[in-house]
């Protein structure tokens, strides 16, 4: 077939011969010209082939002979047209007669589909006297070697093709895919693909391999990956990671820390009590909330709504019971919400779990410790922290993947953050999944950490306000020994046992907050880590153990006045007892 302008071979296509294929041979776009074809930049290059797979009429240039004036028709024009006198009638077999077509006239469509690829002048009473020219401008819907979408192409563009059908019935025309597409196609993996354009935006993952997702690089990619994830950050540092359920290692439970009182109430868990120590001194508020100090054990029980607002219904356990049937006498306060304080929780637990057993036993976010590495990494960098918080759980799709020249050595991606674009290749796949215990734990940048939690329930809230300072200390002395005759009351109506169930005439019971996830994972003010970790039950002897990696607790603020232990120091030593390390 010899070459034709692209508007003669769409005037004279059959649509029902589709779809064909076309090579550019020359024209006014040749050798890689840029043009834009449906807001899209498209390049047209000499030998490239399209597939040509719908074509559309969008309008119809309709010329008058004598005056040279064109107007535009829509393809809904309903005037009809006959053969110019001038001009002698060319019609297709089983077309209309002359005598017919004089009588009736033609439709706008019938007079391009007769007039095929000669221009012949016609006339038309509804748009003027003089003998007309029809141009039509047809839409070209056409497939293209690596493009992603099909495109759609004028057939007025200025470019010589030829139909070289025959001959390319093997040609296959490569698509491009994301790679979050392949996530609903699971019937073509396993595959081998070759990535057209790495991803953009962010890093997300501080691993080797992001880097190497450049466009050129081969990758085996095998299937969906069936595990979850665990958010976590490391307390004693910026670093926060992405924790795979497939994770071998071992954790042990680490106390709670809580940053005020508000913080303390969300960590109460419906039906149980929480037990912690306090490790700042807290200054009371007059008559109604006495202060706490360094080594106060407070048992939380619920909230009660108040005249005065919400507040925490805790029991001060001044004495450590000598028999377990023995109740231990106590204080009960009180604690507004807004109020301060630091807080750590007695824990008494030193079983070993796997990932999925801490999750079954434990509430999200809680404060962890690696007792055990996981044995299929070469280094496990979660063994160097003293303390981790589990911040929640992520379900999100993976595809395990690999490197060509790589193939044992697998990783999974997140196409719904990480996604590329590729093509599938023929070439095979080998029957073998990878490894990938690299991806047991990827490394998160901050930026990514930060919008992750961003985007988890009730991540995007403000933190809890924080307390206003005090002006003044009234120093330990006030909290042994200064306690209120109103306390006494208040203690002594309520008694030193848990409270009954709510009725009519008593403060109503109300369900504890729960923290945003942000407020409750993104400390900032970070409590400095205890060096106890109590325990209920009473030590043999008198210990005091620090826990590898964790500080001091400093309690010389400058605002703090000490008292003098006026029951002397055995009484001190008999408190500290039931403090020993974690």
């Amino acid at each position: 077939m010899e070459p034709l302008s692209f508007q003669e071979y769409i005037c004279s296509l059959d649509p029902a011969t589709l779809p064909r294929i076309l090579r550019i041979c020359s024209g006014v776009y040749f050798q890689g010209s840029v043009y834009e074809i449906s807001g899209n930049e498209c390049c047209l290059s000499t030998g490239d082939l399209l597939k040509v797979t719908a074509v559309t009429l969008q309008k119809v240039v309709c010329e008058n002979v004598q005056t040279g004036q064109k107007t535009e028709l829509p393809p809904t024009f309903k005037g009809l047209f006959q053969p110019s006198p001038a001009a002698p009638p060319c019609f297709t077999p089983e077309g209309p007669s002359q005598k017919d077509s004089r009588q009736k006239g033609l439709t706008l469509h019938q007079a391009l589909e007769q007039s095929g690829r000669q221009t012949q002048p016609l006339l038309c009473p509804a748009i003027s006297p003089h003998a007309l020219l029809l141009s039509p401008v047809y839409e070209v819907q056409a497939t293209m070697h690596l493009r992603r979408d099909q495109v759609k192409i004028p057939s007025t563009l200025e470019v010589d093709v030829e139909d070289v059908t025959q001959e390319s019935q093997d040609v296959h025309f490569a698509q491009p895919l994301l790679l979050s597409e392949l996530l609903g196609m699971e019937e073509v993996l396993p595959a081998q693909a070759e990535i057209l354009e790495g991803p953009h935006g962010s890093t997300i993952f501080e691993s080797s391999w992001v880097s190497r997702l450049q466009k050129g690089q081969r990758l085996q990619i095998h299937g969906c990956s069936h595990t979850w994830r665990v958010l976590a950050s490391a307390r004693s540092s910026t670093r926060r990671f992405l924790l795979s359920s497939a994770y071998q290692g071992r954790f042990r439970r680490r106390p709670r820390q809580f940053a005020g009182v508000q913080e303390l109430a969300a960590g109460l868990q419906p039906g149980q009590r929480l037990r912690v120590v306090v490790t700042q001194d807290c200054e009371g508020r007059g008559d109604d909330v006495p202060p706490l100090s360094v080594g106060d054990r407070l048992e939380a029980w619920q909230l009660l709504q108040t005249a005065g607002g919400t507040s925490l219904l805790c029991q001060r356990r001044s004495e450590e019971e000598d028999d377990e049937e023995e109740e231990e006498e106590g204080e009960e306060l009180l604690l507004p919400l807004d109020l301060g304080g630091s807080f750590v929780e007695e824990v008494c637990d030193s079983k070993k779990y796997r990932l999925a057993e801490l999750l079954e036993r434990l509430t999200l976010p809680c404060d962890v410790r690696v007792a055990a590495t996981d044995p299929a990494l070469e280094r496990d960098v979660l063994g160097s922290f003293s303390s981790l918080r589990l911040e929640a759980r992520i379900s999100q799709p993976f595809l395990v993947s690999s490197f060509c020249e790589e193939p044992d050595e697998g990783f999974e991606i997140p196409p719904q953050w990480l996604d590329l674009s590729l093509i599938l290749t023929e070439e095979p796949v080998g029957s073998q999944a990878p490894s990938t215990h690299r991806s047991h734990v990827e490394e998160l940048t901050e930026a990514f950490y930060y919008q992750l939690l961003a985007q988890l329930p009730g991540g995007s809230a403000p933190p809890p306000p924080r307390p206003p300072k005090p002006k003044a200390a009234n120093g330990k002395a006030q909290a042994r020994t200064g306690r209120t005759q109103g306390q006494r009351d208040q203690a002594h109506s309520r008694g030193r046992h848990p409270p009954a169930p709510p009725h009519p005439t008593s403060p109503k019971a109300v369900q504890a907050p729960s923290l945003p996830e942000k407020a409750k994972s993104l400390s900032i003010q970070r409590s400095t880590p205890n060096k106890y970790s109590p325990c209920p039950r009473k030590p043999a002897a008198p210990q005091l153990h620090g826990v590898p990696g964790d500080t001091d607790v400093n309690s010389s603020s400058d605002e703090h006045d000490y008292e003098t232990i006026e029951s002397g120091i055995q009484k001190t030593i008999h408190k500290m007892q039931a403090i020993f390390p974690f």
